[in-house]
């Protein structure tokens, strides 16, 4: 596991210098527009979307690590490709490669987590490496500023470095060799229970990284007319609480089932927006307090949402269901920021309206479908290995064995 850390360190790094200078790299050193540079890395963000399938049957045929490091090895190449060629050709090649390696990276890390951890153990590694790889990127984002900030030509250098700290993570994460455990028997655990309210839950739950990254800056610069530094003011604090908090509040959260907890983010996120709304009266500092109580609610969403998904997956379809969540999570996040402009455009009543009813709807379908239901000790007992009386054990009690620590 130390190792998969180190990678995940490595990587995150790298990825944190790569991601605030992406676009100028593309419109200063290749000379592209920026409509054109946009235009490539979201069509890169979408091929890499739908190559998700294939990585979900890879996933299910046992690996792990292999696919970890595919998608790491994909992103080196996606760079090595910035830096050896010309023009807009090498940047939609670059972005094709970097949206497959981006995409289809939190399906194949959360994969090979399940099979390193187990139960709740499992949920707060996932916790962990999130924290990991949210402080390297600050420290990636923080080192490369400093480096513009120093003057120069230096953005074929912060470049090649990424290009390194994506080509060693790779070596780090394949050297660790973890597959799949293929079960030695069937134990009849049928067809496991239908994603489908949480995959449409998950869309509008997956905008609220838009409302971060996208929203909140274009509201305080152009409505409010605050200085651009409160926006990054609140990326950074953000980023803090995320990487001191999500850990900690994960632990706590494992005395209830991660259905109810996610349901719960909903309701904190909803909060937020109104919270907002009310806030842009206020001026920038209500909108600062109020970003406390998102962030609250993106820990929530973030520590419960895949957790969720692999403890109501049969083993043998973990792949298939991650890589469906993250069609799911990819596909709000693709679409929140055209959408949450628009309503912002028009009025920031109906914006912030439209995102606390559709997040609360959400958080309600999911409370009202539980996702994953708890299983009896003696279901337990029966199941893996103790006495069993095979006549008292039908196909939903086994399938909610398999669901037991959700």
């Amino acid at each position: 596991m130390r190792r998969y850390v180190a990678a995940l360190v490595v990587d995150s790094v790298g990825g944190g210098m790569l991601r605030p200078f992406l676009v100028l790299y593309a419109v200063t050193v290749l000379g592209l527009g920026v409509g054109e540079a946009g235009l490539a890395l979201s069509t890169g963000l979408l091929i890499g979307l739908a190559a998700l399938p294939l990585v979900g049957r890879w996933i299910d045929r046992g690996a792990r690590s292999a696919a970890v490091a595919t998608t790491l090895f994909a992103r080196f190449a996606g760079v090595a490709v910035l830096l050896a060629g010309h023009g807009s050709v090498a940047f939609a090649t670059a972005s094709v490669l970097l949206g497959v390696g981006g995409q289809s990276f939190p399906a194949a890390h959360a994969a090979v987590v399940a099979a390193l951890r187990q139960g709740r153990e499992r949920d707060a590694a996932l916790a962990t490496t999130r924290s990991v790889r949210n402080a390297g990127l600050g420290a990636g984002a923080l080192l490369a500023m400093i480096a513009v900030a120093g003057g120069g030509n230096v953005l074929n250098g912060l470049m090649a470095i990424t290009a390194l700290a994506f080509l060693v993570a790779g070596g780090l994460a394949l050297s660790t060799r973890v597959t799949a455990v293929e079960p030695k028997r069937d134990h009849g655990l049928g067809t496991p229970p239908s994603m489908a309210v949480l995959l449409v839950a998950n869309l509008p739950f997956a905008m609220c990284f838009s409302v971060l990254e996208v929203v909140l800056p274009a509201l305080l610069v152009t409505r409010m007319q605050a200085s651009a530094v409160w926006s990054a003011a609140l990326f950074v604090a953000n980023t803090v609480l995320v990487i001191l908090f999500q850990v900690p509040v994960v632990k706590w959260l494992s005395k209830w089932a991660r259905g109810p907890v996610f349901a719960a983010s909903g309701v904190v996120l909803g909060l937020s927006y109104l919270g907002f709304w009310v806030g842009e009266a206020m001026g920038a500092a209500a909108i600062a307090v109020v970003g406390v109580v998102y962030t609250l609610g993106e820990i929530l969403y973030t520590g419960s949402g895949t957790a969720l998904v692999i403890a109501a997956t049969p083993p043998a379809q973990l792949g298939r269901a991650l890589v469906r969540f993250q069609l799911s999570t990819g596909l709000g996040m693709a679409c929140a920021p055209a959408a949450l402009m628009g309503l912002l455009e028009a009025d920031p009543a109906v914006l912030w309206g439209c995102l606390t009813v559709a997040t609360l709807a959400a958080a309600l379908a999911v409370s009202w479908r539980p996702v994953v239901r708890p299983c009896r000790h003696r279901c337990d007992k029966h199941v893996r290995g103790g006495p069993s009386r095979p006549k008292l054990i039908d196909q939903r009690r086994a399938a909610e064995l398999n669901q037991r620590d959700g």
